[in-house]
């Protein structure tokens, strides 16, 4: 469906129809209006024919079109003879389970058109348009379409860099609670993070050459303000992309010294346990033995043979005993 659509001219929004999309380019290409004039579609999960409506009204590539439709793209930019079509991933992190949603939004770019196609409910887009038509940022939307991208991927990476605090948060949690000595945490928490992590690095990973492309000098974006503000968004998704490649790294090195700690503790408990086996076995092995119906037996008959056999029974643990203290093993 169609969530919104608006003219803006010098940065300013005029409200329209969607029945009067092709009258409104036609006339932003036809009265000679400046090249930053454009009209801006926002959709969220289109039929295939009610995009096709918007496809005819704004004449949009048909590569573009089929790759917005599909979904479940890369994020990538692709510059076609007539506009640019770039796809970004968006994320939504919970910190209860710490999983990682994935969502998608497509942005088409052509002469005096941006058209943004969001996919899945994960999109933190829902305030762009209304940020961008603010007093402060209509400076932006003055520069046409590129704009939008910029917004997007703005808003995009902010998100990013909201889940890294998160996931720092979480990896210091564990890190903590596997060093700090109760090692309470479970290997598959450890692992369901590192999978998260992968997810969050498979999103924010081709970002990077996306936002390299649009702050070129003698790239795609001729403005030098707005090739500012694209390398300002570069620059913050540098950082996250440092950081999330950090937590990788750091939560293998922890999943590795929290199973060399449940090996170790694993050994120790064996020792316990070993250890008092040994000496349940000498007062197991006396009794055993006098325990025999044999008539000529040792002691058997002798008045002080049962406290002498229960003696010698507590000497000999108690031995062992103080020998397995004094190694370790108790």
């Amino acid at each position: 469906m169609i969530v919104d659509q608006a003219v803006y001219r010098d940065g300013v929004r005029e409200s329209c129809d969607v029945d009067t999309l092709a009258h409104e380019l036609e006339r932003l290409r036809a009265d000679g209006a400046p090249e930053h004039d454009f009209l801006w579609i926002g959709l969220k999960d289109p039929t295939p024919q009610e995009f096709e409506v918007v496809r005819r009204a704004l004449d949009l590539h048909p590569l573009a079109v089929e790759d917005a439709l599909d979904g479940d793209q890369r994020a990538k930019l692709e510059v076609y003879d007539t506009g640019i079509y770039a796809v970004v991933k968006t994320l939504d992190y919970d910190p209860a389970t710490s999983d990682i949603e994935t969502g998608e939004v497509s942005v088409i770019l052509s002469p005096h058109v941006a058209v943004t196609l969001r996919h899945g409910e994960v999109a933190p887009l829902r305030g762009v348009r209304q940020r961008m038509e603010q007093e402060r940022q209509q400076a932006l939307l003055s520069y046409g379409p590129l704009s939008v991208l910029h917004g997007v991927l703005d808003t995009v990476v902010d998100t990013y860099s909201a889940i890294d605090d998160a996931v720092a948060d979480d990896l210091e949690t564990i890190e903590r609670d596997v060093f700090g000595g109760g090692n309470r945490t479970h290997s598959t928490t450890i692992y369901r993070l590192k999978r998260e992590v992968l997810e969050f690095r498979r999103a924010a990973t081709p970002l990077g050459p996306v936002l390299e492309a649009l702050t070129q000098k003698d790239g795609l974006v001729r403005s030098r303000e707005l090739r500012l503000h694209f390398r300002d968004v570069a620059d913050h998704l540098s950082a996250v992309l440092q950081d999330v490649e950090s937590y990788d790294t750091l939560l293998s090195d922890i999943l590795g010294a929290h199973l060399s700690q449940i090996g170790v503790q694993q050994n120790a408990d064996m020792r316990r346990i070993s250890a008092w086996a040994a000496m349940i076995a000498v007062p197991t092995l006396v009794a055993g033995i006098y325990g025999m119906n044999f008539e000529h037996m040792p002691e058997l008959h002798w008045a002080l043979g049962y406290p002498l056999a229960l003696g010698v029974m507590a000497l000999v643990v108690t031995l062992l005993h103080r020998a397995f203290r004094r190694s370790g093993w108790l």
